[in-house]
């Protein structure tokens, strides 16, 4: 079946922060370039971040690249590769300064420097208090964010394709990637995106989970793509638990809340995290406070009627304070728990929040992938960048503010590659397998033809279910083992989903089976991954990986200190080594990691 081709020098899929950065250093260069996105731009999920973005300016005390770099590497639990680290690290006031050259509103000190807020497992000198680092506007950072970068790209002639879901990537009998196919959402129409380089920056896939920040849309579609295209799916063990969703209804607290003084209590009033993290407090990483929180509920010093929750307090903040710096957690606090912060504590819950795997690329953006002896061979043609993106800079755990600082580092870095690349002629347009695109075809046509299967929404919430109870917070062993093989059962009836509606005009039941079919490959790479590792570190943590003085918090440095790396085909595993030689610096050591 021949379908319409279109032809660009670069095909970006994704408009959220990452695939602005990069369709910016792409079209500054006067390169043709097309962004594909399912929604309007400035509604990309980047649009939901709210605490700030990473830098050590130092605009209000000392700060230094290199603490930035010790607190990012012992957050990731030395899962992370230090060259992707420094990298990041050492970029991060260059594009900080540049998105306030674009427009972006950042909050303002008296003397009219940034405003920075302290974040959890930001600290100064190599962990010894915390430090403000996080750059803020208001409770809205990536709200504004994304609208200064849209307006960028406005000025630099970017084309937007809005409310056109991409399908499957297309690669030669190579290897090489020649673009996308993807279907206009209104028509129905399927169209060939040929390029010359295919930026991925989807974002996240935190909807296999039942309960998630993420917002719907977030249905890992650059994951899923790669995975059918043959690309492993690394980490995908390690996701973020955010501590402080609202109870019940999953939407984000910032941890910005803590930052501007916030305490987390039980019960009986008690600041349990003194506990747990006895300097840090509120302001550990994410993971710790995320588990101390569930161990206050199991072990029944939670809230509420069910004892389900704890309290985020901010009502010995200063109003004035909570408006200037907190106004949309005040609103959404209105909104979705029924409670003023002003007057009373929020009610919270870990929530899913962020994924640390994902495709596997180097910090120059570039896709890579084992090819023989060489475990970090480049996808001729294939970058990307951002959540949906693992370069590895948060390894096992993520810390605050630092999703923003990867989506401009890497999404710019992306974007000078691919540059850099075409400007030297390295590739041209090559031929289509007409094979390649009539399997993308192929998954369209099943739905149209598929009679008597399955219903999607119900498969979808199986998966969820199956997620959130067998790979949440706490893992254990026998619920891992268990839940692969229920997954494996839910992608079964993923391959036999039905819809009703056969029409072409904005079939949104089409669309949300074709998400669903993204969706299951993470959910079997997460959960195949998480089963696999025997071992406790970051976000990842097994009941039977206790703490020893040889295992500090449960980790086996010995055994797996490597990345993992899943394949669809065969649900098949392959590991590669953690980078741990920096680019310029020493290494920073493994030690047990404490706060």
């Amino acid at each position: 079946m021949n379908i319409p081709v279109r032809k660009f020098d670069a095909v970006i899929v994704g408009a959220g922060g990452a695939g602005l950065r990069a369709a910016i250093q792409l079209s500054e260069a006067g390169l043709k370039t097309a962004v594909l996105t399912k929604v309007f731009p400035t509604r990309s999920h980047t649009v939901a971040a709210q605490g700030g973005v990473a830098a050590s300016l130092g605009n209000s005390e000392e700060d230094h690249w290199h603490w930035h770099m010790y607190d990012t590497v012992k957050g990731s639990d030395w899962l992370g590769d230090q060259d992707a680290i420094e990298f990041m690290c050492r970029k991060a006031n260059e594009v900080v300064v540049e998105l306030e050259h674009y427009g972006m509103p950042f909050d303002r000190l008296d003397n009219g420097r940034i405003y920075q807020r302290p974040f959890g497992g930001h600290m100064s000198n190599f962990g010894d208090k915390p430090v403000r680092r996080s750059c803020a506007a208001a409770d809205r950072t990536g709200h504004a964010m994304l609208h200064a970068m849209y307006q960028r790209n406005v000025k630099v002639n970017t084309q937007f394709f809005v409310e056109w879901m991409a399908l499957d990537l297309i690669r030669d009998d190579e290897g090489d990637v020649l673009g996308v196919t993807a279907m206009d959402m209104e028509t129905g129409e399927i169209v060939m995106f040929h390029s010359r380089a295919t930026i991925f920056a989807t974002g996240g896939s935190g909807r296999i989970f039942h309960s998630s920040t993420n917002a719907f849309i977030n249905t890992g579609d650059g994951l899923g793509m790669a995975a059918r295209a043959g690309i492993p799916l690394e980490d995908l063990e390690f996701w973020q638990f955010h501590p402080t969703g609202v109870a019940g209804a999953g939407v984000l607290i910032t941890e910005g809340v803590r930052g501007e003084g916030g305490i987390l209590r039980n019960s009986s009033g008690e600041r349990f995290m003194e506990r747990y993290a006895p300097n840090a407090k509120d302001l550990a990483s994410r993971d710790v406070v995320s588990r101390a929180m569930v161990t206050e509920i199991n072990e029944g010093r939670g809230c509420g009627p069910n004892k389900d929750y704890v309290l985020l307090d901010i009502t010995h903040l200063e109003p004035a304070t909570i408006m200037k710096r907190l106004p949309g957690i005040r609103e959404i606090g209105i909104q979705f728990a029924g409670v003023d912060c002003i007057k009373a504590p929020l009610p919270v819950v870990p929530t899913c929040h962020y994924q640390m795997g994902g495709i596997p690329t180097n910090h120059f953006g570039q896709v890579v992938v084992p090819k023989g002896d060489d475990l970090n061979s480049v996808v001729q043609g294939f970058y990307a960048a951002g959540e949906c993106a693992c370069a590895s800079v948060h390894g096992a755990n993520r810390l605050g503010t630092n999703s923003l600082l990867d989506l401009l580092v890497f999404g710019k870095s992306a974007g000078e590659t691919a540059v850099a690349d075409l400007q030297k002629g390295v590739r041209n347009h090559k031929p289509i397998p007409q094979e390649a695109i009539e399997r993308s075809l192929a998954r369209v046509d099943r739905l149209n033809n598929q009679k008597s299967g399955s219903n999607v929404h119900e498969v979808r919430l199986d998966m969820q279910r199956v997620m959130q109870k067998h790979c949440g917070v706490f893992r254990f062993d026998d619920l891992l083992k268990e839940g692969v093989d229920m997954i494996l059962d839910v992608e079964k009836q993923v391959r036999q989903t039905e819809i009703k509606d056969k029409s072409q005009v904005w079939n949104t039941a089409r669309l949300e089976a074709l998400e669903l079919d993204n969706l299951i490959e993470v959910a079997k790479a997460t959960m195949v991954s998480a089963e696999a590792r025997k071992e406790s570190r970051g976000a990842h943590v097994r009941d039977d990986a206790p703490d020893t003085p040889a295992h500090p918090n449960g980790r086996d440095d010995q055994n797996w200190l490597k990345h993992t790396l899943w394949y669809s085909e065969g649900n098949r595993l392959a590991y590669k080594p953690v980078q741990m030689k920096p680019l310029t610096v020493d290494t920073i050591e493994l030690k047990k990691r404490a706060y």
